[in-house]
């Protein structure tokens, strides 16, 4: 007989272990105005054990505020400049001869730190983009004959910008699933740029963030996110939504058959679950409610929506087809 699950109580131990939560947000707040949906986004894949690739035009502050909470979390930090000239041991490292011991020894790339900032992920070649994505999947490094497992938390966090694609090498379809979350950066509001034009014009540096969490805090929050309840009527809300990717007729929207060359993987339907978990963790719940899933469900899920060619003839997008499937599928 199974043991009854006392929600109470891991909602008590949520709303203790969460405190962190809005240390790091004021922190972070100090360099970074506005995009909250960013940060919260970033502290999703943080806590849910996912890679995250921000979308957005250049200048939108992705790479401060990766920089920023990788410092909040006195965590290390290693930036990637993607180019077309880079090669895989630019990343994860090389075997170094030694003339005065006449043997190899190992020289570690950048990708051997908590936070990568793997910067304009699209203009590096399939080789080291495949090297990437070992270290992503299975979260340890191959040099020589050795292998080397990633220090946790080891979270990457790829960046791409949408309007220059002269010289880029499109991410295939097998690479962006394994990002959790593919989130879209967008302008400041009004009010917002004028603070952050007050923020540089204030002094030649930006505040100074200070570590407001240690990574054995960001790990002992990973295993209450898994313990966080999550009802069977909510697992069946959230395959039914990634099925209707799949097969949208079976869920009466023809219109979407012509529209979706393929749905979500498995793995969308996983993180769609663990996605939902870490948000109801930074709202300080014990379970989820179908509010967290519909919440996150575009950013789990608009790179593993494939178009048709009818599609963007129609100018129809992924968030179009998430908006019809949220609006049809039934909400438990």
């Amino acid at each position: 007989m199974e043991k009854p699950i006392d929600i109470e109580l891991i909602n008590q131990q949520i709303y203790a272990e969460s405190e962190f939560v809005d240390q790091l947000k004021a922190e972070a707040g100090k360099v970074i105005i506005g995009q909250h949906h960013m940060i919260e986004r970033l502290l999703l894949g943080l806590l849910a054990k996912g890679h995250v690739l921000l979308e957005g035009l250049p200048g939108l502050a992705k790479t401060l505020a990766i920089k920023t909470l990788s410092k909040c979390i006195n965590a290390e930090f290693s930036r990637i400049q993607f180019t077309p000239d880079l090669l895989p041991a630019d990343i994860v490292g090389t075997l170094i001869y030694n003339p005065n011991k006449s043997e190899f020894t190992v020289r570690k790339g950048p990708i051997f730190a908590n936070f990568i900032l793997a910067d304009e992920i699209n203009r590096a070649p399939a080789k080291v983009q495949s090297a990437l994505l070992e270290a992503m999947q299975e979260r340890q490094v191959t040099i020589g004959n050795d292998t080397f497992h990633l220090e946790e938390p080891f979270l990457v966090l790829a960046t791409q910008n949408p309007i220059e694609q002269e010289g880029t090498y499109p991410l295939p379809e097998a690479q962006t699933d394994r990002f959790m979350l593919k989130v879209l950066i967008t302008y400041p509001k009004k009010e917002e740029e004028r603070q952050i034009i007050r923020l540089i014009m204030a002094g030649e540096k930006l505040p100074e963030v200070k570590p407001v969490v240690s990574p054995q805090q960001i790990l002992k929050a990973r295993n209450l996110v898994r313990s966080i309840y999550m009802d069977e009527k909510i697992e069946t809300y959230i395959t039914d939504i990634v099925f209707a990717t799949r097969f949208p007729a079976q869920y009466g929207m023809d219109k979407l058959e012509h529209l979706i060359s393929f749905g979500g993987s498995p793995r969308a339907s996983i993180n769609l679950a663990m996605a939902s978990k870490a948000y109801a963790f930074l709202q300080r719940r014990g379970y989820v409610i179908p509010e967290d899933v519909r919440e996150i469900c575009h950013d789990v899920l608009r790179h593993r929506i494939g178009l048709t060619y009818e599609a963007e003839a129609e100018n129809i997008t992924q968030e179009d087809i998430i908006n019809k499937i949220l609006d049809t599928v039934e909400v438990p």
